[in-house]
């Protein structure tokens, strides 16, 4: 199987999956416990929450560690509103964030929030001045993702925090998919609430953080014991934080290597689609985009079909979000740059990684231009 859906999930670095191996066979004291046990699996924690620390730009007090991505969103949407203590608080988002963004504002709604959407340009980008020109006197919470997971584009950040911070108003980025891929410090970027998973980089499933800035007063989600320093009860997920990191300390020390061998591969795949499928459109920004990413549309292709006809012929993409899978509906963020239902159906994502190899891209390719063809 050539595997080139690495947006779902990556497959763990060697040295991950030994850390765990380890913590589980040798580090399995409680993090909460006062003996030598429980003191040695602390230990591992806070070697892990400074390692994801000095890959964020962070302070290691600002590291939570959570269940993964979904968990933080909720987290940084909910406490958000609910810190505020106005029940028609303001909520700016994009029409393009991931459904664990776009389901906890829906709730919120619910609940009296006021959230307006921005939609982005054609090519998924989002502009800080078309969000700027949505704050209110009652905006709280400013929430635009780094990086977006299906067409791979890379949002302005660093501008949009810089605007935020100008007005005083908390900025939360899901950096799910951007983090541990290209490079982001907290500091420099103004960000104030920041998401991510381990398993989108060489780490493992079911771990994740919310980076909360010092001095931003949001409560708890989940409610319980005193771990985490009092805001996120439950006892610590030790493999899973050694794993977590252990793949960020890797991501520090080669992210530059492997982001360079992903554009390689990513410009090589553009390519070849181009030359073998020449009424295929690529989506997304071209230049702003993640170094692994390719989402393409091709006309007159069924998107879920087509990830079928790979599969059989060796090779694993998607039709878009992972979290989306199984869905008759055509992709929300497709829809949001402007594409019709039958191009946003008609669309597969192609995500690579370092582990990945020109002869695999060139197969895939292939296969899928012999995909593209039975449409035909």
């Amino acid at each position: 199987m050539i595997y080139l859906d690495n947006a779902a999930t990556t497959c763990p670095e060697e040295s991950v999956v030994r850390v765990m191996a380890e913590s589980l066979r040798n580090e399995y004291g409680n993090p909460s416990s006062v003996h030598r046990t429980g003191a040695v699996a602390r230990s591992l924690v806070d070697r892990s929450r400074d390692a994801i620390a000095r890959l964020a730009g962070a302070y290691s007090d600002e590291i939570y560690f959570t269940s993964g991505g979904s968990e933080a969103d909720n987290w940084a949407l909910t406490a958000a509103y609910e810190a505020s203590g106005n029940p028609h608080a303001h909520i700016i988002t994009t029409a393009i964030e991931h459904h664990a963004v776009l389901r906890t504002c829906d709730y919120l709604k619910k609940r009296g929030a006021e959230i307006t959407f921005i939609s982005p340009d054609s090519d998924g980008r989002i502009s800080a001045e078309s969000v700027e020109s949505a704050i209110r006197p009652e905006t709280v919470l400013i929430s635009v993702m780094a990086a977006n997971n299906e067409i791979g584009t890379i949002e302005p950040v660093a501008d949009i925090g810089r605007m935020a911070r100008r007005h005083g108003i908390w900025f939360h980025t899901d950096a799910v998919q951007a983090f541990g891929h290209i490079p982001i410090d907290v500091r420099d970027m103004n960000i104030d609430l920041m998401s991510v998973s381990a398993h989108k980089f060489g780490g493992p499933k079911g771990v994740g953080m919310l980076y909360i800035r010092r001095g931003v007063g949001i409560g708890s989600l989940i409610r319980g014991g005193a771990q985490e320093r009092g805001r996120r009860a439950g006892t610590e997920n030790v493999p899973g934080i050694a794993g977590f990191g252990e793949a960020a300390g890797i991501a520090f020390s080669h992210m530059g290597q492997y982001a360079l061998a992903e554009r390689e591969l990513r410009d090589f795949g553009i390519s070849l689609i181009h030359g073998l499928i020449p009424d295929a459109e690529i989506n997304g920004d071209l230049s702003e985009r993640l170094p692994g990413n390719i989402s393409v549309t091709i006309p007159g292709m069924d998107g879920a079909l087509a990830v079928m006809m790979m599969d059989r012929r060796g090779v694993a993409v998607s039709g878009g979000s992972a979290c989306s899978s199984g869905s008759t509906d055509p992709s929300h963020v497709m829809k949001a740059i402007g594409r019709s239902d039958r191009q946003a159906l008609g669309t597969i994502r192609i995500s690579l990684s370092h582990h990945n190899t020109r002869e695999e891209i060139e197969t895939a390719i292939k296969a899928l231009a012999d995909v593209a063809g039975a449409f035909r």
